[in-house]
């Protein structure tokens, strides 16, 4: 069984960027597609983001493609999700997760996941 924690998050303005982290532990890292979803207040959550055990595919929900780069370093048992050209309806609760399988943009696939890091982007 892996434990993610996430880190990265923060206040910004619209048009910066934020790096936001996954640390995983008690699994080899290797073995688990990844993925980041977000809730927004308000919102159901939604996904973001999912890149595959060996980092070789990764896919983008529309709203942020060509502003978010996700990524992974198994060496440090680590995923990232970098974002760029950040907007306020980028504000949300940003969680990773991890499934044992290939990546899935379905958030029900995945059985492991982190608390959760606050991005708050203002205008």
């Amino acid at each position: 069984q892996v434990h993610l924690v996430e880190s990265g998050g923060g206040l910004v303005q619209a048009g910066g960027s934020l790096r936001l982290s996954c640390t995983a532990s008690g699994g080899t890292f290797s073995n688990y597609a990844m993925g980041w979803f977000r809730q927004a207040p308000g919102k159901e959550r939604e996904y973001v983001a999912t890149i595959s055990r060996l980092g070789r595919t990764t896919y983008y929900a529309d709203s942020v493609k060509g502003r978010f780069t996700i990524s992974r370093d198994n060496a440090k048992n680590t995923g990232y999700l970098q974002m760029n050209s950040l907007k306020p309806e980028d504000t949300a609760v940003y969680y990773c997760a991890a499934r044992a399988d290939r990546s899935s943009v379905n958030q029900d696939d995945y059985p492991y996941w982190g608390q959760g890091t606050q991005v708050t982007v203002s205008s």
